[in-house]
């Protein structure tokens, strides 16, 4: 399936999950239905994947998690807050480029709206 699939399949679990349970749970709750939505639709899902940094030989093998990758394409970052930040995305973007992906979406399901909280960030960094 090409990233854009998954990432449409992946915006659609978001805003269903988002329009039953609403905003006001913990992160760590959206992550398992999030995940379990995806694996409903027959994608593969893993949780909480670690990103390893090197720098100057020197490795730190659990600098990172990813929240969910799924098909091992798609990295999907949680948030659960009210306050948005310009820090996300830019969490985001530095594990795309730690592991070399092209597309991830943050998804902040504390907003009001879905619409409010889905964000798509690119990675243009070339390795």
């Amino acid at each position: 399936m090409e990233i854009e699939d998954l990432a449409r399949e992946a915006v659609d679990c978001g805003f269903k999950l988002h329009k039953q349970i609403g905003p006001g749970l913990l992160e760590s709750v959206y992550e398992v239905l999030l995940a379990a939505a995806l694996t409903d639709r027959g994608l593969s899902v893993a949780r909480q994947v670690p990103v390893p940094i090197r720098h100057n030989g020197i490795v730190i093998d659990n600098a990172f998690k990813i929240d969910l990758l799924v098909n091992d394409q798609l990295v999907i970052e949680l948030k659960s807050t009210e306050r948005d930040s310009a820090l996300y995305p830019k969490q985001l973007l530095t594990y795309l480029r730690l592991t070399g992906r092209p597309l991830g979406l943050l998804m902040n399901f504390g907003q009001a709206t879905f619409k409010q909280g889905v964000q798509r960030v690119v990675n243009n960094h070339n390795n």
